[in-house]
């Protein structure tokens, strides 16, 4: 894990000396996050991983002299991450499979039976969130970023963002409620 300063320092060396050494071990450094966050984004699309993740470091490269150091590094990523993911869905809209996501949230639950149930119920409740939404519950669910990040990362003002995941958990609470007294 890097230190706050050797995370400058590399920066630092990448803005004036151009070092693809040096990005390329910030790349090391925050790809699986990265990616895990793009995945849980694109509903489990690997594939769409991909292409955004190399987006997102390729942007992060070609833009790292914009980067003004009043985020974090990883903030700065998740928020060009955050935006190629958008930028995608208005493109192809939809998100390919909100099952897998729900199964990655619930990956928790000890009993396979119980897991598949729950990956089934979770993936419902989200399909009820809207993109904001969604995009919000997994920041600070997954990724359990504060709120803070997560309004830097999307540009949502802080109080909005507790809004929406307080609709959002309401939303889903009402649906796993329905679900359940369904069986």
């Amino acid at each position: 894990m890097l230190g706050k300063l050797e995370e400058i320092s590399l920066i630092a060396r990448c803005v004036a000396a151009d070092d693809r050494h040096a990005f390329g071990r910030l790349v090391e450094e925050y790809q699986d996050a990265l990616r895990r966050f793009i995945y849980n984004l694109c509903g489990g699309d690997a594939a769409m991983t991909d292409d955004i993740a190399q987006e997102t470091f390729l942007k992060a490269y070609t833009s790292i002299r914009s980067f003004k150091g009043i985020s974090r590094f990883k903030t700065w990523l998740y928020t060009i991450a955050y935006r190629e993911f958008i930028d995608w869905r208005r493109s192809k809209g939809g998100y390919s499979d909100d099952l897998e996501l729900a199964a990655n949230i619930s990956d928790n639950t000890p009993n396979p039976e119980h897991s598949t149930e729950a990956a089934h119920d979770i993936s419902v409740a989200l399909s009820a969130l809207n993109e904001t939404e969604k995009s919000l519950v997994l920041l600070f669910y997954m990724e359990d970023l504060p709120i803070k990040k997560i309004s830097d990362i999307t540009g949502i003002p802080q109080g909005t963002v507790k809004v929406y995941l307080a609709r959002s958990r309401t939303k889903m609470a009402k649906i796993l409620e329905t679900d359940e007294s369904n069986r």
